[in-house]
C-alpha cells in the first residue's frame, strides 16, 4: 500500500494531508524517515509511525448525514461548529467527503477511509452531485439559458452546470435544481452572481444516485462499505 494511503487508512488524515505530513519529515518507516508519498508499505512487516507513535490501520466506518447550516465540514475549526460533533460516541478520526461551506446542507459523507474518499473525490469517477438552491428572485427561460452555457469567472476558469431546472415549489420560480461535477469551492453560488442572482438556500439533494428523503437536519446514518457504495452508484435513499 502507498503510504500516504497508508496513512489515511489509519484514520491519521485524508489522504492529501498525509502527503504534507510525509513530506514534513514526520514519518518514518521502520526506522527511517520517508519523504516520498507513493513508498510502498508491507502492511504485514513494515512499521509505520508519526511523530515516532506506532500506526495501526484503521477499522473503516462510513456515515452519511444531513448537514445542517452553520456547520463547518472539517474536524475542527476555531470558531464554529463542525460536521464530525453531531456523530456522538466517535472514538475513529473522521472527516468529510468532498466539502459544504458553513451556510450549506444536505447529503455528506463522513468516514476515516482515505482510499474510499480518493476514489469519490478523483475527478475520473464523475460522480455527479445535484443541488437544490433557492434564488433570491425568480428566473426566466431566457436566464436559465444562460446558465446552461457556463460563466468565465474573474480568475480565468469557466464553470459550467450539467443541468439546471426549476423545481415546482414555492415560491414560484424561486427554486432550481443544478447538476455538477467537478465541484469547485462555492461553484454554485459563484455561478448564481455571475447570473445575477444571490442564493439564499442550498441543498445537496444527491450524491452519484445516492438521494436525500429521509434523514432531517443534523440526523445520520452508519452504512457498511458495500450499502454505501450501492446505494452511491446503483441507487438508493437515506
Amino acid at each position: 500500500m502507498r503510504l500516504n494511503a497508508y496513512i489515511a487508512s489509519c484514520g491519521v488524515s485524508s489522504r492529501r494531508k498525509a502527503e504534507i505530513i510525509i513530506l514534513e519529515g514526520r514519518v518514518q518507516v521502520n526506522g527511517k524517515i520517508v519523504l516520498a508519498p507513493f513508498f510502498q508499505v508491507d502492511v504485514e512487516k513494515d512499521i509505520v509511525t508519526l511523530d515516532r507513535k506506532k500506526l495501526n490501520l484503521s477499522e473503516h466506518v462510513y456515515y452519511v448525514i444531513n448537514k445542517p447550516k452553520g456547520y463547518v465540514s472539517a474536524s475542527s475549526d476555531k470558531y464554529d461548529p463542525v460536521i464530525v460533533d453531531l456523530i456522538p460516541n466517535h472514538e475513529k478520526r473522521l472527516y468529510p467527503v468532498g466539502r459544504l461551506d458553513r451556510d450549506s446542507e444536505g447529503l455528506l459523507i463522513l468516514t476515516n477511509d482515505g482510499d474510499f474518499t480518493q476514489s469519490i473525490l478523483h475527478p475520473s469517477k464523475e460522480i455527479r452531485k445535484e443541488y437544490e438552491a433557492l434564488l433570491n428572485i425568480p428566473i426566466n427561460i431566457k436566464q436559465l439559458e444562460r446558465w446552461r452555457k457556463g460563466f468565465e469567472l474573474s480568475e480565468g476558469r469557466n464553470v459550467r452546470p450539467l443541468s439546471i431546472k426549476v423545481i415546482e415549489r414555492d415560491p414560484i420560480n424561486q427554486w432550481v435544481s443544478i447538476v455538477i461535477i467537478e465541484g469547485l469551492k462555492r461553484e454554485i453560488r459563484l455561478m448564481a452572481k455571475e447570473a445575477g442572482f444571490k442564493v439564499e438556500r442550498l441543498i445537496r439533494r444527491k450524491i452519484g444516485m445516492m438521494r436525500l428523503e429521509n434523514l432531517n437536519a443534523g440526523e445520520f446514518v452508519s452504512l457498511s462499505f458495500s450499502d454505501l457504495y450501492t446505494k452511491i452508484f446503483n441507487g438508493g435513499i437515506v
